[in-house]
């Protein structure tokens, strides 16, 4: 794994070079002591992983990880911080990061979170390499897409908690729908979606938001108890607004009267966009 260090600290760019070649985690290809530099830097190098400081001169970790993701969204990105800040971190996940390692620096942190990165990115190239062998076969391609995609569906159902719920078939019949036809939530109203496979759209259609809501408030108290929880970082933004989900977390722990919305149309986006992402969340 080609590894790039952004950090403007040459002592902590040494602590992570030892870890990284002791434990034979990669090679670094090259380090940066700002942020605009390390953005040229690994736009140029295109490393698969990039460990990158929070606070930096000249850009900070957050603006740099969305600019280096709009160019590279393949790109993994670990975030390196002593900044504790509940928001200043759930703002560094919206931005793309996969994991955030808090200074001082652990060896075995750091050594634990590249290997899972390095696992997720394994992973996509297997998979990669299995579907380049079936690409001539298109239609039967298909037909695995959608089955593997309503199954990954299934599998975000259980980790948030609404497998069960009565709206979690509704929900599949209309990823199934987008993904098959090829075609996106937002060019239909709820209701014209519920209208294809109901009489009673609007039926279906309470069925869906009760059980979104659903994910929310379990995804809530994921955070509330563990604001690293994997499964509460990666759907809190992945499926809903992040802020939203504070706002019910606020709610939950009786600090606001006000609840969090679902927003339908992310949330079922969100969905789509989770069954054509080659990753290891089953």
């Amino acid at each position: 794994m080609k590894i790039f260090i952004i950090e403007d600290d040459n002592n902590i760019i040494k602590q992570l070079e030892k870890i990284i070649i002791d434990r034979e985690l990669g090679k670094v290809i090259g380090c940066a002591n700002d942020g605009i530099t390390g953005l040229e830097e690994i736009i140029d190098l295109k490393p698969d992983i990039v460990l990158v400081d929070l606070l930096m001169p000249g850009k900070d970790g957050i603006s740099l990880v969305k600019e280096a993701k709009k160019i590279h969204p393949d790109m993994f990105f670990i975030m390196i911080s002593q900044v504790s800040s509940k928001d200043m971190i759930g703002k560094s996940y919206q931005s793309g990061i996969e994991y955030y390692v808090s200074k001082p620096i652990n060896a075995i942190e750091v050594e634990s979170v590249i290997k899972k990165v390095e696992d997720k990115l394994e992973m996509n190239r297997k998979l990669n390499q299995i579907k380049s062998l079936f690409s001539n076969n298109k239609d039967e391609q298909k037909k695995q897409k959608t089955s593997s995609g309503i199954e990954k569906v299934k599998v975000i159902m259980q980790r948030i908690g609404i497998a069960g719920e009565s709206g979690s078939q509704d929900i599949c019949n209309i990823v199934k729908y987008l993904i098959d036809t090829k075609q996106n939530a937002s060019d239909f109203t709820l209701k014209e979606l519920c209208s294809k496979f109901t009489d009673q759209p609007k039926t279906m259609e309470q069925r869906i938001r009760r059980t979104a809501m659903v994910g929310m408030v379990n995804l809530a108290n994921l955070g509330i108890e563990d604001y690293l929880n994997e499964t509460f970082i990666e759907y809190s933004t992945g499926l809903y607004n992040f802020e939203q989900i504070k706002t019910e977390m606020d709610y939950i722990r009786g600090k606001s009267k006000k609840r969090g919305k679902v927003n339908i149309k992310k949330f079922i986006e969100g969905m789509v966009l989770y069954t054509s992402q080659e990753s290891s969340y089953e």
